[in-house]
């Protein structure tokens, strides 16, 4: 039994020992397993000895901040990321989306918002809610210009084959994408399909996913084909859509 299905696994990098005691304390409480790591070379020695469902990652850190710790676990690492951040601006939230993570919260917050962060990924991961329900035959799988995406077991095959990792977020965004083909659809329908955060939404963080998505998935992110942007519209998924593993 993996260990989200037991009790779920949080790797909690901060250097502050202080958060760090709170945070466990805190997330035990709530029926959560926790292992903490006060810089990137602990965090990289905790991974390589076990596996984790989800990081909560300081952003302000000395040495390695995490940002760029961020950057090279998303080099070969899908686990899903909470940042902790002390920036307030947007656009240094989006530079953590931008490098790969699901999802953040400001400093000084709430455990309690933390933790709503953290099930709402492992919902998500666990393919609970509307999207991933039994419906009948198909449901789970869909076929779209010779990529093969399931819902269920939450995985994208290349049209060679190769399995593409996506982030909790560029997955969700994607289903809700080949779920409603040919349609446009707006930011705030995105957030909403896509099982927006919980708490503050800014339209933004759609288009940093989206910029991500492409690059996973378009021949020419540059020149994208199959998920266009519509002028004051939103965004559509051009590509016909097909329910089930195809022929």
């Amino acid at each position: 039994m993996s260990a989200t299905a037991a009790q779920p696994h949080v790797l909690i990098v901060d250097d502050d020992p202080q958060i760090r005691g709170m945070l466990v304390r805190f997330l035990a409480d709530h029926g959560l397993r926790t292992t903490e790591a006060a810089n990137g070379e602990r965090m990289f020695a905790a991974l390589a000895g076990g596996r984790f469902d989800i990081i909560v990652l300081d952003i302000m850190m000395p040495g390695e901040d995490g940002l760029s710790l961020c950057r090279r676990l998303r080099a070969d690492n899908a686990v899903p990321i909470v940042l902790l951040t002390a920036m307030n601006h947007d656009a240094d939230r989006i530079v953590g989306l931008e490098l790969g993570a699901d999802d953040y919260v400001s400093k000084p917050f709430n455990p309690r918002e933390l933790l709503a962060r953290i099930r709402a990924i492992l919902r998500r991961m666990q393919g609970a809610g509307p999207v991933s329900d039994a419906q009948g035959p198909g449901r789970g799988g869909f076929t779209f210009s010779g990529w093969r995406l399931d819902a269920s077991h939450r995985t994208l095959h290349s049209p060679e084959g190769v399995l593409t990792d996506l982030t909790s977020g560029e997955f969700d965004l994607l289903l809700a994408f080949v779920e409603h083909p040919e349609r446009v659809l707006s930011r705030d329908q995105l957030l909403d399909l896509a099982h927006g955060r919980v708490g503050q939404l800014f339209d933004r963080s759609i288009d940093v996913q989206i910029s991500r998505l492409r690059r996973k998935i378009e021949v020419d992110p540059q020149d994208p084909q199959l998920i266009k942007t519509v002028r004051s519209g939103g965004y559509i998924f051009t590509s016909a859509v097909m329910r089930g593993d195809g022929p």
